[in-house]
C-alpha cells in the first residue's frame, strides 16, 4: 500500500498566503499542513487561503485539523478560508456539521 501524500505549494502576496493543496489530508499528512499554517501565522497575513481543488480525501483527523487551524488563525487576527472545496468534502462538512465552523468561499481570488 502506497503512503498517501499531500503536496503543498505556497503562494504569498502582501495581503494573503494561498496554500494549494494536492492529495490527501489525513492522519499521515496533517502534521505538515499544520506546520506550514503555524509558520505562516508567526507573521500573519490578513488572509490564509487553503485551495482545496486538488484534495482527493480528508479523514476525521484532517477535518479536525482544519477546524483547529481556523481557530488559530482567528486568534492571530487572520482569516483562514477554504476555496475550491469539492463536492465530496462539502458533503462531509455538511454531514458532520463542520461547514458552519469553517469559512468557505466559492472561488479563489
Amino acid at each position: 500500500m502506497e503512503r498517501p501524500e499531500l503536496t503543498i505549494e505556497v503562494e504569498r502576496t502582501p495581503e494573503e498566503v494561498v496554500l494549494h493543496l494536492t492529495g490527501e489530508i489525513d492522519v499521515l499528512t496533517v502534521t505538515n499542513l499544520s506546520a506550514i499554517v503555524n509558520e505562516t501565522l508567526a507573521e500573519p497575513p490578513a488572509r490564509i487561503v487553503l485551495d482545496m481543488a486538488g484534495v482527493t480525501f480528508c479523514d476525521s483527523q484532517g477535518l479536525g485539523t482544519l477546524v483547529v487551524l481556523s481557530r488559530k488563525a482567528q486568534h492571530a487576527r487572520a482569516v483562514l478560508s477554504l476555496t475550491n472545496v469539492g463536492e465530496f468534502l462539502m458533503r462531509v462538512l455538511d454531514i458532520t456539521g463542520l461547514r458552519s465552523a469553517l469559512m468557505i468561499s466559492s472561488v479563489s481570488s
